[in-house]
């Protein structure tokens, strides 16, 4: 029996141990395990900022839409009628060369059938023009202007040194706007010959200080 339990006991020896380290480490992986745990609290904080980021990235791209299909409803409105209103000027453009064509001694000593005649085709050209304009269309008045490519066509030059360079001096054909384009640019004489206009500018403000 001595023998027995002498013949056993280491083995028995290294199972108690081996129990007792067992027992040992369950309460420390317990620990870890609860200390592993998010906060709930935590989590529901995260996710409520996830939600937020992603409603406030919903809102703005709502709001991008929202004045991006107000700007294209405005712009159809707007430029809806553009190829309407470049024919209407093309007969605007008639009417005027029929009344330009009538020299100041004709209108002068026309009878009462070509006077009537001649305001009856001024009225329609007025009338016309009003009409346009009440659609965003716009003549230009570019005569004094300094000369700009986006809104000018340059036909010639005219030598003029009275005023700055590159000025607007004459209208050949008259140029319109719809909205905040150009519908159609204004043929122009320009001057050439005279002071840069930044020339132009020093010299009046000599002139002031002087005066």
């Amino acid at each position: 029996m001595t023998d027995e339990t002498t013949k056993n006991g280491p083995d028995a020896t290294a199972a108690d141990a081996a129990a007792d380290a067992a027992v040992n480490v369950e309460p420390e992986a317990t620990e870890r395990q609860e200390v592993s745990q998010p906060d709930p609290l935590e989590l529901l904080k995260a996710e409520n900022a996830e939600l937020r980021d992603r409603y406030l990235r919903l809102a703005a791209e709502m709001d991008n839409l929202r004045r991006r299909t107000e700007r294209e409803v405005k712009d159809a409105k707007s430029y809806s009628v553009a190829g309407f209103a470049r024919d209407m000027l093309a007969v605007s453009d008639n009417l005027r060369r029929a009344l330009d064509a009538i020299s100041p001694e004709a209108k002068a000593t026309a009878d009462a059938g070509l006077t009537s005649l001649i305001e009856g085709v001024e009225m329609t050209e007025r009338s016309m023009l009003s009409a346009l304009e009440r659609h965003g269309v716009r003549k230009l008045e570019p005569v004094g202007q300094k000369f700009d490519p986006n809104f000018h066509q340059a036909m010639f030059e005219v030598p003029n040194a009275e005023v700055p360079n590159n000025t607007v001096v004459q209208v050949v054909q008259a140029g319109f706007t719809i909205g905040e384009r150009v519908l159609r640019p204004a043929m122009v004489g320009v001057a050439k010959g005279g002071p840069k206009p930044a020339e132009a500018e020093t010299n009046s403000v000599f002139d002031e200080k002087d005066a």
